[in-house]
């Protein structure tokens, strides 16, 4: 009995997916702006803990295997220094306190098998840039008034 070459099942795409998905780099990417937006959602309406007044959802990273979630936030507020610190980590220990129930919750709305490990992490990235704002303004009043000299 011959085979019919037509009919070899090897060289058929999976059906569905798309060449980006076959090499698990899109999956993550796309579960993760999921994620980021189901977790702002969730503290934003959900959780009634008053340290987490402010809090924003910058980004989430996804690990390949879906099972270790970075969730970067920022805390909006006109506070420095000290104040910016302390306000950081009671909204640490409050993320870190609700990471079961947030879990839970972004398991059961995304449908994912496996429930990822989130893990909070302050994005420090807005701080930066705003340092350099700051500096940049500095720079262009001093090089005003050496003008005006």
């Amino acid at each position: 009995m011959k085979r019919d070459p037509s009919k070899n099942l090897a060289r058929k795409p999976l059906s569905g997916m798309t060449e980006g998905a076959k090499n698990g780099a899109s999956r993550p990417v796309r579960v993760a702006v999921q994620l980021r937006q189901e977790v702002a959602r969730l503290i934003g309406r959900e959780l009634a803990d008053p340290r987490l007044e402010g809090l924003v959802v910058a980004s989430a990273w996804l690990s390949a295997d879906l099972r270790l979630a970075k969730v970067y936030f920022r805390i909006a507020t006109t506070s420095e220094g000290a104040e910016l610190d302390a306000r950081r980590k009671e909204a640490e220990k409050a993320l870190e306190r609700a990471s079961g129930r947030l879990r839970k919750a972004v398991t059961a709305r995304l449908g994912l098998r496996v429930a990822p490990e989130l893990r909070f992490v302050y994005d420090e990235g807005q701080d930066a840039r705003d340092r350099i704002d700051q500096l940049l303004d500095e720079v262009k009043r001093e090089s005003k008034s050496d003008d005006t000299e």
